[in-house]
C-alpha cells in the first residue's frame, strides 16, 4: 500500500504543479430544460467483442439513437472510448468493441421488456449447444435500476454479464455478496467531505448548513462529513433531509425553506441527486433569492448552468469534483463522426469546453467584472477542447478496463488452450470477470486505473467556481485541489490569485455561529449550545489571553499582571511606604513633631526639676518616661523605607523593649503613687525606702521578660524581609514578615497585661489626696493605650499592603501621644502657664 501511495505522488505531483502554473477554465452554453425527458430514464451499453471493424458511419448511426442531453453525453464518451481501443493495433488486436444490442437509455420497465425480447431471440434459455456469452454492462446513474438488472440477469444462465456502474458511487452496491457480478467505477464520496471540510477550516468557517437527499448515498455522505466535522470542531446550522417521495416532501417544504431562511449561517452544502425532490427544493431557494455560499458536488453542474440569470443567487458557487484530466481528442472525434449536427455551439450545451484561464484576462479583470466582449462572439473565435464530466470519464476507465481484461483473458485462452466444452466455457466467463476485478493499468490520459477495490486509492478532489454570465455562457474556474494523501496541512492547494478573480475580493463572507472572542476574553458555552457556538467573557481579575477564541486565560505570573485590556501581563511595580510617599512623609513627620515636643518637654523638666510639680512626680522616673517614649517616637520611623533584613529585626525587638520600657514606667509610677498616701505614720521610714528602690527595680524586672522574649524570637524565626504581590493590584509590596507570629502578639499580650495593671493600680489611687496627684492622668494614659492596642488588632487584621504598615505606625504614634497627652501635658501647663501654682506657697495655701 505505501509503495502505492509513493507511486500516486510521484505522479500527481507534476500535475499538480502544472495545474497552478497553468490554471484550466471550462465555459458552457447554458441549456434549456428537457421537458420531454423521462426522470426515470438510464443508460444501457451492452459491450461485446466483435470480430468486424467498425467505422465511422457505424458510429453515426449509433449516436443518432441518443436524443436527450445526458444520454448524448453518455454515448459520445462510449463511441469515443470503443473506437479509439479499435484503432489501437496493440491493444485487442484484430477484435472490436461494440455496443452490439443498443439498448440506448430507457426507463427499468422499458429495459426489462426489450432485455426480455433480446435474450429470447437471441439466445433462448433452452438451447444448450450454444455456447454462453461473456458480455459486460454498463447501466447508468441509478442504483435501484442497477440492483434490478442484476437480479434479473442472474435469472438466465447462459448470459454469463458483469455489471459496470458509471453512475455516484453507491454504498448498497459494494456489497460483494449480494452483488458479486457488479463492480462501481465511480469513487466513494469520502474525499469530497474530506475536501469540503478541509475548505471550510481554511475560511476559518464554523457554521455550515446542509441539505441531502434522504436516501443512502446521502446518509453515508452525512456520516462520512459529520465525522470530520467533529473532528474539527465544525458544526451543522442545520440539517435538511429531503424525503425523495414528492408527497411527503411538499408538506415539509416550508418548513425547510424556513431552516435555511432563518439561519445565521453563509455556507450551506447541497448533496444528491439533481433528478429529486432535491433539486424542486434548490430551485424553490432560487426563486426565493436566497443568497449563499453554495457548496456542492459536479451532478449539480448542469443544474447550475440551467437556469435564468435573473434568479442568479447561486453565484459563484462551489463544486467539488473527482479529478480526472483533460481527454484529448474527444471534440474532433465526435465532430468528424457528424460535422454539421455537433458543431462548437452544439456541444458547447452538452459538456464543459476547456481552455487556459490566460485567455481570458484580456476580456476580464475579474468574473464579476468582464466587458461586453466576454460574449457568445469570444468563444466562438478560439478552439476548445471537450471536457468530460464525471460519469463519462468512468464509463471510459469501464471500457478500457474490459478492453484490457478481455486482452489478458484471450492470451490466457491461447496459452492454457482448454476445451471449450459449456462448463469450461462458464468457467472462462468467471476468469474473464476475476481478470476484470483485479486488473490495473494506465489509460491514454496518463491516468493509474486500478480496478482492485482493496488497492484502488482516493481520487485527488478539484474545486470549481461556477458562474454565469450574460448572453447564456456560463463559465467555471479551477480555483483548487484536495489530494488525501499529501501530509496533513498540505492536502488543500488554493490558488489565491483565482479565487480573487472568481469572486472579484479577496476576502470571503465570514460563516460562524459565534463571532470571535478577542484578547482579553474567553470563551464560554451555556448549556444546550452546540460546541461552535459560545460566548465571550472578560478575563478574571490577573488572569490574560493574547489569543482569539480562546477556552481559558492564563494566569499571569505573581511578579507581573493583566493590563487593563487584559491581553498581556505587565511587570508589577515594586513599591513600600518610603518618606516620599504622601501617607509615609505624614506619618514621619508626625513622628518627628511628637519627638520634638518630647524632647522640649524633657528640656522643660530639667531646668524646672526644682519645682515642686516636677519633685513631686519623681523626676527620674519621669525622665525615664520621657526618654522612652521619644523612642517609641522614633522607633516608629523604623517602618518608613525600603525593608531590609536589619530594619525588620529592629523594628520589632525596638518596639517591644521600648513599650515595655515605657509602660513599665508608668507601672512604677503608679506604684510610687500609691505607696506615698499608704504609708504612713511609724511606716514613714519604709515609705522613703520603697520610694527610693521600687523605681529601680520594677523597670528592669519589667523588661526582662520581653528581652528573653526578643531573643527567643531573633533565635527561632526571626523577622525577614517579605513581598506581597497579592494586597494592591499591579503592585509589589516589600513588607517586614514578621516571622513567628506568636511572638508578636506575645509581646503585645505582654504589654496589655503592664498596662492593664497600671491602669488598675492608678485607678484605685486616682481619688488620694494631694496637690500634684497623677494618678488620674496615669489611669487615662493606660485607659487610651489599651483602647489603641485593642483596637489595632482587627484594623491590622482587616487591611493589607502598605496600609497595615501605616496602621502599626499610627498605633505606635497614637499610644505614645495617648500617653504623652494624658501625662505629660497638663504638667507642662503648669510649668509653663501657671507657674504660681508651681510653688510651695500656693500648695501650702491649698493645704
Amino acid at each position: 500500500m505505501c509503495a502505492l501511495i509513493f507511486h500516486f505522488l510521484l505522479l500527481n505531483i507534476p500535475l499538480l504543479l502544472a495545474s497552478l502554473i497553468h490554471p484550466r477554465c471550462y465555459w458552457r452554453m447554458k441549456m434549456k430544460e428537457d421537458k420531454d425527458q423521462d426522470l426515470g430514464e438510464n443508460c444501457f451499453f451492452f459491450l461485446q467483442p466483435a470480430s468486424e471493424a467498425i467505422g465511422r458511419e457505424h458510429w453515426n448511426k449509433y449516436l443518432n439513437k441518443f436524443t436527450t442531453p445526458e444520454s448524448q453525453r453518455f454515448a459520445f464518451a462510449l463511441a469515443f472510448s470503443m473506437d479509439e481501443i479499435n484503432r489501437n493495433p496493440g491493444l485487442l488486436p484484430n477484435v472490436s468493441l461494440n455496443d452490439s444490442i443498443g439498448f440506448g437509455c430507457k426507463t427499468l420497465p422499458q429495459f426489462t421488456r426489450h432485455m426480455r425480447i433480446v435474450v429470447k431471440k437471441v439466445l433462448p434459455n433452452y438451447d444448450c449447444t450454444r455456447k454462453p456469452i461473456c458480455a459486460v454492462l454498463l447501466t447508468g446513474t441509478s442504483w435501484e435500476t442497477t440492483a434490478t438488472i442484476q437480479t434479473f440477469m442472474n435469472l438466465f444462465v447462459s448470459y454469463q454479464v458483469f455489471l459496470l456502474t458509471f453512475g455516484p458511487f453507491h454504498p448498497v452496491l459494494s456489497d460483494h455478496e449480494q452483488y458479486p457480478l457488479l463492480y462501481q467505477m465511480a469513487p466513494n464520496d469520502i474525499s469530497l467531505a474530506l475536501a469540503m471540510v478541509s475548505f471550510i477550516l481554511y475560511f476559518r468557517w464554523n457554521w455550515v448548513g446542509l441539505v441531502y437527499s434522504d436516501n443512502d448515498q446521502g446518509m453515508q455522505f452525512l456520516s462520512y462529513l459529520r465525522r470530520e466535522m467533529e473532528k474539527n470542531t465544525v458544526c451543522f446550522a442545520f440539517v435538511n433531509m429531503i424525503p425523495v417521495n414528492m408527497e411527503l416532501y411538499m408538506s415539509r417544504a416550508e418548513v425547510y425553506y424556513n431552516q435555511i431562511t432563518t439561519s445565521s449561517t453563509n455556507v450551506v452544502i447541497i448533496y444528491g441527486n439533481i433528478e429529486s425532490t432535491l433539486a424542486l427544493s434548490i430551485r424553490r431557494l432560487e426563486s426565493l433569492g436566497i443568497k449563499r455560499i453554495w457548496m456542492t458536488t459536479s451532478q449539480w453542474d448542469d443544474a447550475i448552468t440551467k437556469r435564468d440569470d435573473t434568479l442568479d443567487s447561486f453565484h459563484g458557487t462551489l463544486t467539488f469534483a473527482h479529478h480526472h484530466p483533460d481527454i484529448s481528442g474527444f471534440k474532433n472525434f465526435v465532430q468528424t463522426v457528424n460535422p454539421i449536427k455537433y458543431s462548437d455551439k452544439y456541444l458547447a450545451s452538452l459538456e464543459w469546453m476547456g481552455f487556459n484561464c490566460e485567455a481570458l484576462a484580456p476580456n476580464c479583470n475579474t468574473m464579476k467584472n468582464c466587458s461586453s466582449n466576454a460574449t457568445l462572439q469570444w468563444p466562438m473565435k478560439h478552439t476548445f477542447d471537450m471536457a468530460f464530466s464525471g460519469s463519462s470519464y468512468d464509463i471510459y476507465n469501464a471500457v478500457y478496463a474490459f478492453a484490457h481484461a478481455f486482452h489478458e483473458w484471450f492470451f490466457h485462452l491461447i496459452i492454457q488452450q482448454k476445451m471449450r466444452t459449456w462448463k469450461s466455457h462458464n468457467h472462462l466467463c468467471f476468469k474473464l470477470y476475476d481478470i476484470l476485478r483485479n486488473i490495473h493499468f494506465t489509460n491514454p490520459a496518463g491516468d493509474r486505473v486500478n480496478m482492485n477495490q482493496r488497492e484502488k486509492l482516493q481520487r485527488k478532489t478539484d474545486i470549481f467556481s461556477i458562474s454565469n454570465w450574460q448572453q447564456g455562457l456560463g463559465i467555471k474556474l479551477k480555483i483548487g485541489s484536495f489530494s488525501p494523501y499529501f501530509p496533513h496541512g498540505q492536502q488543500l492547494h488554493l490558488s489565491a490569485d483565482m479565487m480573487e478573480w472568481a469572486t472579484g475580493s479577496t476576502k470571503i463572507l465570514p460563516s460562524v455561529c459565534s463571532a470571535d472572542c478577542g484578547p482579553g476574553f474567553r470563551k464560554f458555552w451555556k448549556e444546550g449550545m452546540a460546541t461552535c457556538c459560545f460566548e465571550c467573557s472578560p478575563c478574571p481579575q490577573n488572569e490574560i489571553s493574547n489569543e482569539t477564541n480562546v477556552d481559558q486565560c492564563v494566569m499571569c505570573p505573581e511578579e507581573q499582571y493583566a493590563n487593563p485590556e487584559q491581553n498581556h501581563c505587565v511587570d508589577k511595580a515594586v513599591v513600600f511606604l518610603s518618606y516620599e510617599d504622601p501617607l509615609g512623609m505624614a506619618l514621619a513627620l508626625i513622628a518627628l513633631c511628637f519627638t520634638a515636643f518630647t524632647a522640649v518637654g524633657l528640656g522643660v523638666f530639667v531646668k524646672h526639676h526644682d519645682t515642686p510639680i516636677v519633685k513631686a512626680n519623681n523626676k527620674t522616673l519621669s525622665y525615664l518616661l520621657l526618654i522612652s517614649l521619644m523612642s517609641c517616637f522614633l522607633c516608629s520611623l523604623l517602618f518608613l523605607g525600603r525593608p531590609n533584613t536589619a530594619t525588620c529585626i529592629l523594628q520589632q525587638i525596638t518596639f517591644g523593649i521600648v513599650f515595655t520600657v515605657a509602660v513599665s514606667t508608668v507601672l512604677a509610677k503608679t506604684i510610687t503613687v500609691v505607696l506615698a498616701f499608704k504609708l504612713t505614720g511609724t511606716r514613714r521610714r519604709m515609705k522613703y525606702i520603697l520610694i527610693s528602690g521600687v523605681p529601680n527595680y520594677i523597670i528592669p524586672i519589667c523588661s526582662l521578660f520581653p528581652v528573653i522574649l526578643c531573643a527567643i524570637w531573633l533565635g527561632s524565626s526571626p523577622p525577614f524581609v517579605d513581598i506581597d504581590a497579592h494586597s494592591e493590584y499591579g503592585h509589589i509590596i516589600i513588607v517586614c514578615n514578621k516571622g513567628s507570629v506568636t511572638a508578636f502578639y506575645s509581646v503585645l499580650g505582654y504589654l496589655a497585661c503592664l498596662a492593664m495593671g497600671s491602669f488598675t493600680v492608678a485607678f484605685l489611687a486616682r481619688n488620694l489626696p494631694d496637690a500634684f496627684n497623677e494618678a488620674k492622668y496615669l489611669t487615662f494614659s493606660m485607659l487610651v493605650f489599651c483602647s489603641v492596642w485593642v483596637s489595632f488588632i482587627p484594623v491590622y487584621h482587616s487591611t493589607k499592603g502598605m496600609v497595615m504598615v501605616a496602621v502599626e505606625i499610627f498605633s505606635i504614634l497614637a499610644s505614645s501621644a495617648g500617653m504623652l497627652g494624658c501625662i505629660f501635658v497638663p504638667k507642662f501647663y503648669i510649668i509653663l502657664l501657671r507657674p504660681k501654682r508651681n510653688s510651695i506657697q500656693n500648695i501650702r495655701k491649698k493645704s
